[in-house]
This record gives C-alpha cells, sequence and structure tokens, in this order.
C-alpha cells in the first residue's frame, strides 16, 4: 500500500505541473492581448489631445522598467528588451490603425484617461506578464497565442514577432550571473535600523550596511538598486524576488534560513533593554522589566517582538511600527522599556542623553547579523568569501567604527 500510494502521489505530481504551467501560459497570453487590446483607448487619447503616436522618451522607460521587472523572474536583459520592444512596436501598430481608420471615418469619442485610467491599467498587467514569464514558453504553444490575441489593428506578422521573442527568452543560469551580466544588485533594506540602515528621507539611506553593500558591488563592478522593504515583509519579499540580497542588521535565525540563505556572521551581539536614565534604580533586570505597570515598547515583524512574545508575560506590550521614532515614545514617557539589539542600544544611549541601557554590558541573548539572500549557492559562496576578506583587512569593524563614533554626544 504505501509503494502504491507513492507512485500514486508521484503520477498527481507529473500529471499536475504541466496542467499548471498551460494555465499560466493562457493567462499570460490573455494578459497580453487585454494590454494591446488597450491601444484603440491610447490611440483615442492621442488622436483627441493632438499628440503624436510615438513617444521615445515613454518607450525608454517602458523598457527600462520591464528589463528591471524581469529580474524578478531570471529573464536576461538583451532578451526581455526584444520581447518588449515587439510589444510595443505591435502597440503603435495598432495605434496607427485606428489614427488611419478615424481619419477616414468620423473620430472616436471621448474615453477614460490615458494618464488617470489607462496607463495605470498598461502598468498593472505589465507587472503580471513579468511575474508570469517565469515559465519558458515552447513552439507547441503558437496557435494559442494567435488564438488569444486576436485583436483589430494587430496584423499577424506583429503577433508572430511577439511569439517568437517569447520563445526567445533566456533565463539566468545564477544569481550571480544576474547581477554581472544586468550590472544591478538589488538590495533589500529597511530603513528604520539604525546604524545598519536608516532612512530619514524618501530613497535617501545611510549606516555600515549601505556602506557595505556598495563595498560589494564595487567587486562585481555593478549599481546598487536599494529596495524598501520592512520586517514584517523582509521574507515574502524575499520570496516573491524582490531583491537579490538583504542587508539592515539582519539576525540570523532558523526561520529566515528556511526561506533563503544567510551569509556567515560579521557582527555578534545580543538583546538588552533601553530605558529612561531616571528608570535606572528600579529597572536594572528582565525581571525587573516584566511586572505589572511597565509598558514595553516593540517594532512589530522582527527578532524584537519574538523575543518580546517569548519572554515577556506580565508587562504591558505596546507594538509601535515606525522604529525610526520609537525610542522618542520612552523619552517622552508613553512607553518605559525597548528589548533590542545591544548595537542600537550604544547608539541611542550616545544620541539621546535621556536614555540609558537597564543592564549596562550585558545581553539576554546571543544573535549574529548576517547577509540574507536567494536561495542560491554561488551567491553565498562569493558573498561570504568577500566577508571573509574583508573581515580579515579590517573593513567591516572600521566601518562599525566609524558609524558608531559619528553619533557620539558631542
Amino acid at each position: 500500500m504505501p509503494a502504491l500510494l507513492y507512485a500514486t502521489s508521484l503520477l498527481l505530481i507529473l500529471m499536475s505541473t504541466p496542467v499548471a504551467a498551460a494555465g499560466e501560459d493562457a493567462l499570460l497570453f490573455e494578459r497580453i492581448s487585454t494590454r494591446l487590446g488597450l491601444m484603440k483607448a491610447v490611440a483615442a487619447d492621442k488622436w483627441l489631445a493632438n499628440r503624436p503616436i510615438e513617444d521615445l522618451q515613454r518607450e525608454a522607460d517602458v523598457l527600462r522598467k520591464s528589463a528591471y521587472a524581469g529580474l524578478r523572474v531570471g529573464i536576461t536583459i538583451d532578451s526581455n528588451n526584444s520581447f518588449y520592444q515587439a510589444q510595443i512596436s505591435a502597440a503603435k501598430s495598432i495605434q496607427h490603425y485606428w489614427f488611419n481608420h478615424w481619419r477616414d471615418h468620423s473620430g472616436p469619442d471621448k474615453g477614460d484617461s490615458l494618464v488617470k485610467v489607462i496607463r495605470p491599467k498598461l502598468i498593472s498587467l505589465g507587472e503580471s506578464i513579468a511575474t508570469l514569464l517565469k515559465n519558458p514558453i515552447t513552439e507547441a504553444q503558437r496557435e494559442l497565442f494567435l488564438a488569444k490575441t486576436t485583436i483589430e489593428g494587430l496584423d499577424r506578422q506583429h503577433q508572430e514577432a511577439i511569439f517568437d521573442r517569447l520563445l526567445a527568452l533566456q533565463y539566468y543560469p545564477d544569481r550571480l550571473t544576474q547581477i554581472r551580466d544586468s550590472g544591478i544588485l538589488r538590495v533589500g533594506t529597511t530603513g528604520d535600523y539604525a546604524p545598519f540602515s536608516e532612512s530619514r528621507v524618501a530613497g535617501q539611506y545611510n549606516g555600515i550596511d549601505i556602506d557595505l553593500i556598495h563595498d560589494l558591488a564595487n567587486t562585481l563592478e555593478v549599481e546598487v538598486v536599494l529596495v524598501a522593504t520592512s520586517w514584517p515583509s523582509l521574507l515574502s519579499d524575499l520570496s516573491s524576488n524582490e531583491f537579490d540580497i538583504a542587508m539592515s542588521g539582519i539576525s540570523r535565525t532558523l526561520q529566515r534560513q528556511q526561506h533563503g540563505f544567510l551569509s556567515k556572521p560579521y557582527h555578534t551581539g545580543g538583546k538588552t533593554p533601553i530605558i529612561r536614565c531616571g528608570d535606572q534604580t528600579r529597572l536594572k533586570s528582565l525581571s525587573d522589566i516584566d511586572q505589572k505597570g511597565i509598558r514595553i515598547i516593540v517594532n512589530p515583524g522582527g527578532t524584537n517582538e519574538r523575543y518580546v512574545e517569548a519572554h515577556i508575560k506580565l508587562a504591558e506590550k505596546v507594538l509601535f511600527a515606525d522604529n525610526r521614532t520609537i525610542f522618542e515614545e520612552i523619552v517622552q514617557g508613553r512607553a518605559d522599556v525597548m528589548i533590542t539589539d545591544a548595537i542600537e542600544v550604544t547608539l541611542q544611549t550616545n544620541r539621546q542623553q535621556a536614555l540609558c541601557p537597564a543592564m549596562p554590558g550585558k545581553t539576554l541573548t546571543y544573535q549574529e547579523k548576517a547577509i540574507l539572500m536567494q536561495q542560491d549557492p554561488i551567491l553565498l559562496n562569493y558573498v561570504n568569501l568577500w566577508l571573509d576578506l574583508r573581515l580579515a583587512d579590517g573593513t567591516v569593524q572600521r566601518t562599525f567604527a566609524n558609524h558608531l563614533q559619528a553619533n557620539q554626544r558631542p
């Protein structure tokens, strides 16, 4: 019986995989068709506004964004650009068809706004198409594609050209090759955890990890693209391939290792409480802190929250989402304690005279900071070697010292 069950399960897996892929391919073709079907509305908006069909700046923007989106499923830049150029050519052909039609007949009625209605739909469809490109297309699907993309104004030549480019899509063999070939290292970072990653102005980051990641990128001769993530969404963003690696003072945990690879550690420390200096005599240990009437503030989604959930039983737990301003809640008396990494306690007590460590020189846990990345052993090996070299030559240690010294009280 066990052998029969195993054989049946294996057969179901083998049968369901092609069916699922075929269903996704049909959906991909429908998305392409829907997107091209909107070209009549695009043409109408341009006709009524007396604007030309061709917009080279917009085309370049579409190609740039689509190439970046293609990296999420590992499509090479060149083959991805060819695929989208074929779509752009088809889109312009459809628009020319309608312009010619309206010259010979009455023009279009006023329709939806290109900027407010049509373009958001095009962007959403483009993102969906990029996600669905993860499965290679085969020649056997040509007739299905041609049937799904029968649109007024779209000729057979452009249909065939799009499918040929779909068929020719190429995928990077590994993550490191993708990074080097594309010239882009996508790095997830939270921007809310000084001294590792801090952002006080949208899109601008600084910190230990930001400096280190640029050093890593320099060894690869690629550009860093910082991708905003958060502690609650860190692992889901990793799984959906929003970034290649993540650096934000990330602790090594077994849970995170299940979703991605973690590098060798580049910093060790542990959790410790931070309080108002005026409370140092009454809050000197975890037992002093875990009492009714004590308010422990915690940022959700990370190891701080998991520690508090596991070890705090009596004190009131206060969730506060903004890790950039969370310490001000303690200063202003709206919370009493935060349990966080010792290095952050050092930084914040240097920045704010009202804050002090509850347990100077002591930690409640042992933790290691590491780089989180996609499950690619080739990339992992490269990152680990880079870390070994930078730890050996003192680069990591100097970077930590520079950022901590910069935050000393005057």
